[in-house]
């Protein structure tokens, strides 16, 4: 049973998505979604993880950097999908002269063009944001001092910052803090299943919003290790090259090839942190689950429903049996 328990847990996981949540199992993905009449509209596909086609791709360090990938394009094509689930067999508002005249230039493909242009600034954003600015703070923090790791502090807490800011302003919006409390829900029916009770509305309200394999925690915890691993890579480089000083460009090409190696650590942290509970662990786990504050809010019932939706059929009818 123990054994069997190892095998399953880590691999449920989910997503929140607009008005609805994604749910992965071992070998499936659904998506439940409650659509404006009350009814949930649902998706199905079926999973085989990367490591089961290359046994490589799940070797410790590497297949956190193999999640990371998947996951950011994973994560595009769920929300995508999710949308229109929203908004199948809605009424359409009449398309404006913009929509128009992409229509009539790039015909069907319109959809995929608009999401190729969002996806493209959302990551120019995100290299803006936890690239460029972080290493102009270090750049500037390097003009009072030497120490390669107060460099990177700089750096660090400039990107929490920034991360803190962005997500406590994103939950100043109506819908986005609806995606927070499904993010609820989806953690409380985790927890849930990992607790081998039947999947029920009344049983996954009792569990926390906060869960320790949370994708927050996993933020986090890069921000922390990438200052550790930049101060290492910096003093490599000014002893390998003889080097005064790292300048704004090689900070961000180190910023850019480290990323992967940081990935990978950082994945077998949160695995680490979240299989283990003692003083120590609780105490190294306390700042990714005071972030989930931000990221989670309490769901409603409606939400727990949705959740627990997508659960069952992630993990199969046969499974969900088996853990009542």
């Amino acid at each position: 049973m123990n054994k069997k328990k190892k095998e399953i847990e880590p691999a449920v996981g989910g997503q929140a998505v607009v008005e609805g949540v994604m749910m992965k199992g071992p070998s499936a993905i659904a998506i439940s979604v409650r659509k404006a009449d009350g009814s949930i509209a649902r998706d199905y596909k079926k999973y085989i993880p990367l490591s089961d086609k290359h046994k490589w791709m799940g070797f410790p360090f590497v297949r956190g950097v193999v999640n990371m990938v998947s996951m950011l394009g994973m994560g595009v094509s769920i929300l995508d999908t999710a949308s229109k689930m929203l908004l199948d067999g809605e009424q359409e508002e009449k398309p404006g002269k913009f929509e128009m005249w992409l229509s009539e230039k790039l015909g069907k493909s319109v959809d995929k063009v608009v999401m190729g242009v969002a996806a493209v600034i959302a990551l120019g954003l995100s290299v803006l944001l936890f690239m460029v600015i972080p290493s102009l703070v270090a750049t500037l923090v390097q003009k009072a001092t030497t120490s390669t790791i107060l460099i990177n502090l700089g750096s660090g807490l400039a990107r929490i910052l920034i991360l803190v800011g962005y997500i406590w302003a994103t939950g100043l919006i109506p819908d986005m803090k609806r995606v927070y409390m499904y993010h609820g829900a989806e953690h409380k029916t985790v927890y849930c299943h990992e607790a081998k009770l039947p999947l029920t509305v009344d049983n996954a309200r009792k569990f926390s919003t906060l869960h320790p394999r949370c994708g927050t925690s996993f933020l986090l915890l890069v921000m922390i290790i990438a200052v550790l691993l930049g101060a290492i890579s910096d003093q490599l480089i000014l002893w390998i090259f003889g080097l005064s000083k790292i300048t704004l460009p090689i900070r961000l090409l180190r910023t850019i090839i480290t990323l992967p190696v940081v990935a990978g650590i950082s994945y077998e942290a949160l695995q680490w942190l979240a299989k283990r509970n003692n003083r120590f662990v609780r105490a190294l786990r306390w700042p990714g689950l005071m972030m989930q504050h931000l990221t989670t809010k309490e769901p409603d019932d409606s939400m727990l429903e949705v959740a627990i939706d997508a659960l069952e059929r992630a993990i199969g009818k046969e499974a969900q049996q088996q853990t009542a």
